[in-house]
């Protein structure tokens, strides 16, 4: 198993940048994919982006596709998502989990961490 912890939320004007983190405990971290979902107040949580457990392969929603980057650094047991060009829709509480391999499909995905709030004012 592995702990996350997500880092990185905070309020930005529309068109800013943000950087989370999501730090992991645990030696198997880097034999995980990783992934970002987010949720909206009254919405389902969302697939966001998600890196192979190497970081050769990327996968991305179509809603923040050449705007968002996911990376992973496995000396460092950490997983970022780097969001560019934030717009008033971003606005969620980010969450982070890992998965045995590759995927989108939340019902995949372990070990949540607790979230980071990001908020893109109107």
């Amino acid at each position: 198993q592995v702990q996350l912890v997500e880092s990185g939320g905070g309020l930005v004007q529309a068109g800013g940048s943000l950087r989370l983190s999501c730090a992991a405990s645990g030696r198997t971290f880097s034999t995980y994919a990783m992934g970002w979902f987010r949720q909206a107040p009254g919405k389902e949580r969302e697939f966001v982006a998600a890196i192979s457990w190497s970081g050769d392969s990327t996968l991305y929603a179509d809603s923040v596709k050449g705007l968002f980057t996911i990376s992973k650094d496995n000396a460092k047991n950490t997983v970022y998502l780097q969001m560019n060009s934030l717009k008033p829709e971003d606005t969620a509480v980010y969450y982070c989990a890992a998965a045995p391999w590759l995927t989108v499909e939340i019902r995949t995905f372990f070990s949540w961490g607790q979230g980071t709030q990001v908020t893109v004012p109107s």
